[in-house]
């Protein structure tokens, strides 16, 4: 995309402020803190390219920053910015029917989400962890703890790495 067009449909957006990101498989990977900067701001402009890209020197005048939604390439960042955007909104208060939720979810403490149950107890010979319906509140958080671990050490060391480096700081 030519660097003159981009740059006036830039220049005509209201207000300064916002975080400019371009979608783009060398950005820096999406984070949830990244996420919850920008949730705070009065908005985000996203630009996405298409094929080829953007022409750096527009993205470097403009002070756009590269945002990479995972080591794939798309023909364009459309998807990826609906990942941004959506990460986003969620945390705008009132949106989520109960902030406190967030507390609990992957990423929020360096590791991931512990696995969800609803009914029925059994499903096709699978039943839900007894602890879970046992009422003892003490043994359900640890036991989502603990899940959080396992699933956080198996699934992505990098988070485990950073959660153990992490607490053996504090």
């Amino acid at each position: 995309m030519k660097a003159d067009v981009v740059a006036r449909a830039v220049d005509s957006l209201p207000g300064p402020g916002r975080p400019l990101l371009y979608m783009s498989a060398r950005g820096r990977p999406l984070t949830q803190a990244r996420v919850r900067e920008w949730a705070k701001a009065d908005g985000i402009v996203v630009l996405c390219g298409r094929f080829e890209g953007v022409d750096q020197r527009v993205l470097d005048a403009r002070g756009f920053e590269e945002v990479s939604v995972g080591d794939a390439v798309l023909a364009g960042g459309e998807a990826a910015a609906m990942v941004a955007i959506e990460a986003c909104v969620r945390l705008i208060p009132g949106v989520l029917g109960s902030g406190e939720s967030l507390s609990s979810e992957s990423f929020e403490d360096g590791l991931l989400e512990h696995p969800q149950y609803t009914r029925p107890r059994t499903f096709e010979g699978l039943d839900i962890p007894e602890v879970l319906l046992s009422g003892d509140h003490k043994k359900v958080d640890q036991w989502r703890q603990a899940q959080r671990e396992t699933t956080t050490r198996e699934r992505r060391p990098d988070l485990w790495a950073a959660h153990l480096a992490h607490h053996r700081k504090a």
